[in-house]
């Protein structure tokens, strides 16, 4: 494991997961918890200590659960911080050129966090997202959509340009249809390996509570808020053995 700081990440950005904690487009509905309830942000000397401890703690364990599952092929995790100015609280998983797994933090998004159970639940979360192989099976369900919606508009008769246009709709379509089942499978293997590495899940899914809810948007990339805090929950509560 490498941690590095980016102005300029060259990502292989086709394959990335991306936005995965970033605020949805739209209007920011009250929080779930009364804002008193929310804990203010650290002061930003405490949040990077906070994100550095994190990172030595859960990303040994996330490798080790990518070694033991075997679905990819390379569990070298790169953690890295993009510290370019103006960019906006998210965290991504993506591949580099070399097929390593890379994990992407903004500092928007390690300034924010309420404290380090929020940051080791992302983290694992975002691991979660190449440890079940999801990129390579997004890029299949892409191939396939495209592959469909052309054959069905040449066979309507439709211009080429007309056919690529499906193509690219079949393509987002295919993606998307699976995306929400994604984050939360991510949801709950994250919350594990937050867990496995000494933090509180249930407690590190708050960041919730500040982001404006995706609610049942039709192809929507996210889940609800209350269905993937739920989803954390469950998780914790097995392997608690409740």
């Amino acid at each position: 494991m490498r941690l590095s700081r980016i102005f300029a990440l060259p990502l292989v950005l086709s394959l990335a997961l991306g936005g995965c904690v970033v605020p949805v487009p739209g209007p920011v509905p009250p929080p779930a918890l009364p804002p008193a309830a929310i804990a203010p942000a650290q002061p930003p000397r405490a949040a990077a200590e906070t994100f550095l401890s994190v990172v030595a703690r859960v990303e040994p364990v996330a490798e080790s659960f990518c070694r033991a599952r075997a679905v990819a092929k390379n569990c070298d995790f790169r953690i890295v911080v993009d510290d370019r100015p103006g960019q906006p609280p998210n965290a991504f998983q993506t591949l580099d050129r070399s097929g390593r797994p890379v994990i992407g933090f903004t500092l928007a998004l390690i300034a924010d966090a309420r404290n380090a159970d929020e940051l080791a639940f992302v983290l694992g979360h975002e691991a979660a997202h190449h440890i079940a192989g999801h990129i390579p099976k997004r890029q299949d369900q892409a191939l396939s959509g495209a592959i469909l919606a052309g054959v069905l508009a040449q066979a309507s008769g439709l211009s080429p340009e007309e056919v690529r246009a499906a193509q690219n709709i079949g393509a987002e379509v295919a993606a998307r249809s699976y995306s929400r089942e994604f984050e939360l499978e991510a949801d709950a293997l994250g919350a594990e390996i937050a867990f496995r590495a000494g933090y509180d899940p249930v407690r590190g899914s708050g960041f919730f509570d500040r982001l404006p809810d995706p609610g049942d948007r039709f192809l929507g990339s996210h889940p609800p808020n209350a269905q993937r805090k739920a989803q954390v929950a469950a998780t914790v509560r097995r392997l608690q053995g409740l």
